[in-house]
């Protein structure tokens, strides 16, 4: 069970939680998987860290720690001491641009500086062109090629080895064989090879370069968020109106829109009425009306009226806000798959030197050829053995497949989310709400007659209704509206608790109401008993209505299914996810639910805290456990279940529990969800394994095992390809978003 989770069931049980704080910020001189697992165990040696997630894609960290021991500036500190820069996350977003351009500019100066190099490889006896080849070798190795050294100095300090090391390993060992053999200390006549140094930190930069630039695809989404936010609004005091920055808005203060702009708050509409574009929450393309008293979501978009709003959640309060935090962490947050990575990478680069050694030791020793022969198959399998791709391969794919859904309306707040919905093997789902609307709905109107007219029967039945706040009087009045039939005006209105209403109205007292009502006002129930008796035992609820003394009609009411349920549950269990219902109500209801619905099995008048041991029960049949739900006692359930899902229409408390939230209250989205799980997990395997596989293919032929027959790949050329395996990963990881044009 995740921390996240132990913090909701402790809370549950009355135990105190433990005082935590949380930062998110980001981190420059990330390089490759090494420097994630190097700043990792550095953060959490401080015994008053407890969590430490490091994303390369996003070059971010997410820390838990404890605030009465440490503060943030601590944990800036703990990152600088590793050899890192952390930044605010603003910072670090706008310098992934300059990091891009950078990179750009190191590579095309390095390709400059190496070509001329290139072409007069084969020229060792003129001094001119060989000093002028010392001087651009020199100056790409210790300008472009500085930032290895950096790298590498820093991982060395604690105690490790990073992609840094390798380059920085393999280029100085071509350069600086170079230099000994260019002023003569080797003896004379040794060849120079500074083309390679050079080629390989061009070579390597450019790939860099194209990795910033593919990750920056990757997080465009995030970025796509944040412009969202309006930085302007027009606030209304008095009869006046000033525009004003949003960052000074204050909870109460009432703002303009006019059509066309941005909703800069959260908050409820005081005047007027228009239809408002909520995709950006929703997924949904078509405009929503909104009038006076609804609520409206900031960065959404007024398309056809004007709008005053009362603010009701300003800054970080509001929704957008929270969901580009949810969409922070879930890119923080590391899928269990990762685990293997980050352990495979911890021993990788170390087991490579000692690859390079034993390469070099059978060339010259054992198949006894020259020293310069030798030599550079070492530096080509130390150059070629870069663990980057492997430490992309797994938050790339999430961070495409949580853009994916968040495109969906569906917010996924937990990277592991995505890979453990793939896993899912039985969900559990409440009804009222979740399969439910959660609100009665009319069903049935049957006349005692045929001589009774049931548009007259509705009449006499909202008529009665109109003043009642009962849920079911309200249902009443809907089907009512849905029908086009007006309520009429009533005297003597009286409405008693648990029994229902009477009144005086076209010359009849009416009473509208249950059985007991009607037993007292003296009306005999017989001649619809089995009609009343059979739409009770399918579960629904019903009102009598009488005109005088006599008995004129029955009102059925039920919670129906939402419209794409019983499609949901059909779809989930064709992926072969077990389905089961679980209801508060009594056991006819659930049944009737269950068999419209098609779920494989149900529990009734289950209590909350039931809700939560079945969810163990399953767990300890050691079956991988979802719940999907939308209420308060949703929660323990939610918290327990390996995956939680929280429908957005649902309380805060749900949505806070979920690990996944549907913004629409569709469980079709549920199967959307479950369909970019599985993507993104496919992606996930797809990266690892040819990360691995172009290591392990890689490095032999880089030994120079297919020498004998006239293939050898030179340290420049491994370079390239170094580089290129980590853009592919990157790139393979982009095709997710096909995906969501099918769903």
């Amino acid at each position: 069970m995740s921390e996240q989770h132990e913090s909701v069931t402790s809370d549950l049980i009355d135990i105190p939680p433990e005082p935590t704080a949380e930062t998110i910020f980001g981190v420059r001189g990330l390089h490759c998987a090494a420097c994630v697992n190097t700043l990792e165990k550095k953060l959490l040696a401080h015994p008053a860290v407890s969590t430490a997630i490091v994303n390369l894609t996003t070059e971010s960290a997410f820390v838990r720690f404890d605030p009465q021991r440490l503060t943030v500036s601590n944990v800036f500190g703990l990152v600088h001491s590793a050899g890192y820069t952390p930044v605010e996350l603003r910072d670090a977003e706008s310098a992934t641009v300059n990091d891009t351009r950078i990179q750009r500019n190191w590579f095309i100066f390095a390709l400059a500086a190496s070509l001329p190099i290139m072409f007069t490889m084969g020229m060792h006896g003129n001094r001119a062109i060989m000093q002028l080849n010392f001087v651009l070798a020199t100056l790409v190795q210790f300008s472009a090629g500085l930032t290895f050294y950096r790298g590498a100095l820093n991982a060395l300090r604690n105690r490790s080895a990073n992609m840094d090391v390798l380059v920085a390993l393999g280029t100085s060992a071509a350069y600086f064989y170079s230099l000994l053999a260019y002023t003569g200390f080797l003896g004379p006549g040794r060849e120079v090879f500074f083309e390679t140094s050079a080629m390989l930190i061009a070579f390597i930069s450019l790939g860099k370069y194209l990795e910033t630039r593919a990750r920056g695809k990757a997080t465009e989404t995030l970025h796509h968020l944040l412009r969202l936010q309006t930085d302007r609004a027009r606030l209304v005091t008095g009869t006046a109106e000033k525009e004003v920055p949003a960052s000074i808005l204050r909870v109460d203060d009432v703002v303009l829109v006019r059509p066309g702009e941005t909703i800069p708050v959260d908050g409820e509409v005081i005047e007027g009425s228009s239809a408002v574009n909520e995709a950006m929450v929703s997924g949904e393309a078509m405009p929503v009306m909104k009038n006076v008293g609804d609520a409206v979501i900031g960065a959404t978009i007024s398309k056809s009226g004007v709008l005053k709003i009362r603010a009701t959640r300003v800054g970080e309060a509001t929704l957008l806000s929270q969901i580009v935090r949810m969409v922070r962490e879930a890119q923080a947050d590391k899928a269990p798959i990762q685990r293997f990575a980050d352990r495979v990478s911890a021993w990788f680069v170390p087991t490579v030197i000692i690859l390079a050694v034993a390469t070099f030791i059978c060339w010259f020793f054992v198949l006894h050829s020259d020293f310069l022969t030798a030599f550079r198959f070492a530096v080509t399998v130390i150059v070629i053995s870069c663990p980057c791709a492997m430490g992309l391969a797994t938050p790339t794919a999430i961070m495409v497949g949580s853009a994916v859904a968040l495109n969906r309306g569906i917010l996924v707040k937990k990277g592991s989310a995505l890979e453990i919905i793939s896993r899912l093997q039985v969900l559990l789902i409440d009804k009222t709400g979740t399969l439910t609307t959660g609100t009665p709905t009319m069903t049935d109107l049957i006349p005692v007659s045929r001589h009774v007219d049931p548009s007259r029967l509705l009449e006499c039945l909202a008529t009665a209704e109109a003043h009642s706040t009962h849920p079911l009087a309200k249902a009443a009045m809907t089907a009512a509206e849905k029908a086009g039939i007006k309520a009429g005006e009533a005297d003597d209105y009286e409405e008693r608790g648990g029994y229902g209403i009477t009144c005086n109205y076209g010359g009849f007292r009416l009473a509208v109401g249950n059985e007991r009502l009607l037993e007292e006002e003296g009306i005999s129930l017989a001649p619809l008993a089995d009609k009343a008796a059979a739409l009770a035992e399918s579960g629904k609820s019903l009102m009598y209505v009488a005109a005088g003394t006599t008995l004129v009609g029955i009102a059925a009411f039920a919670d129906t299914l939402k419209p794409n349920s019983a499609a949901a549950i059909s779809e989930i269990k064709r992926m072969g996810i077990k389905t089961c219902m679980i209801t508060g109500d009594h056991a006819d209801v659930a049944a009737m639910v269950a068999q419209q619905a098609g779920v494989d099995t149900y529990e009734a008048e289950v209590l909350p805290e039931r809700k939560q041991k079945v969810v163990k029960e399953y767990q300890q049949r050691k079956m991988i456990t979802g719940m999907v739900g939308d209420g308060i006692n949703d929660a323990p359930a939610l918290a327990q279940a390996e995956i939680g899902i929280a429908i957005g229409g649902g309380t805060d408390v749900a949505r806070e529990t979920g690990d996944i939230i549907l913004m629409r209250d569709d469980l079709m989205d549920v199967c959307r969800a479950i369909k970019i799980g599985r993507a993104t997990l496919s992606k996930v395997k797809q990266n690892l394994f040819w990360a691995l596989f172009y290591n392990i293919l890689g490095i032999p032929v880089a030994a120079g095992m297919l020498a004998r027959y006239g293939f050898i790949l030179k340290p420049e050329y491994a370079g390239l390809a170094m580089a290129l395996s980590s853009v592919s990963v990157v790139l393979n990881s982009l095709l997710l978003k096909r995906i969501g044009k099918r769903l």
